[in-house]
């Protein structure tokens, strides 16, 4: 399957969770590497004191070369997915990224090894749970249900 895993840049089980899609066989979207020699985006790449900006900063850099080529580069991988896996805790990158696939008809899973807070939304998904050998399980499910189908 082509996943498309959401998550949070601090997220420390992201890279694991990415680590283990891969060898399971499946093609991986990973945010933080999203092509080789590709280190994805950060606003600290547009300015290292992007943590001060203020509302009026923050819009004008939405629009800066590096913001539009990262927001790109996820959105043709969201686009590209058959299936989303958010990865808690996240932020609202995160969500809004998971609200999209829900959105566009993608199937959606919702690891939460860790909580940041409760989150009602995450309602949106096909299946949430707290491990990763049923996060593995159901996205085989999910295979196997779309090779029937094709």
């Amino acid at each position: 399957m082509k996943i498309y895993v959401a998550s949070s840049w601090r997220n420390e089980y992201q890279q694991s969770v990415v680590k283990e899609l891969r060898v399971a066989g499946h093609e991986v979207y990973d945010f933080k590497n999203p092509a080789p020699g590709n280190n994805g985006f950060a606003w600290k790449s547009i300015d290292p004191n992007w943590q001060s900006w203020t509302p009026d900063e923050y819009v004008c850099a939405l629009d800066h070369p590096l913001a539009e080529s990262g927001f790109k580069s996820d959105m043709d991988a969201l686009r590209w997915c058959d299936l989303c896996l958010m990865v808690m805790p996240c932020g609202p990158s995160a969500s809004m990224e998971m609200g999209w696939a829900a959105g566009a008809g993608k199937h959606v899973i919702i690891y939460i090894p860790a909580l940041r807070e409760p989150d009602l939304m995450i309602k949106m998904a096909n299946f949430y749970c707290t491990d990763i050998e049923t996060v593995l399980w159901e996205i085989d499910k999910v295979a196997a249900s779309t090779d029937a189908r094709e």
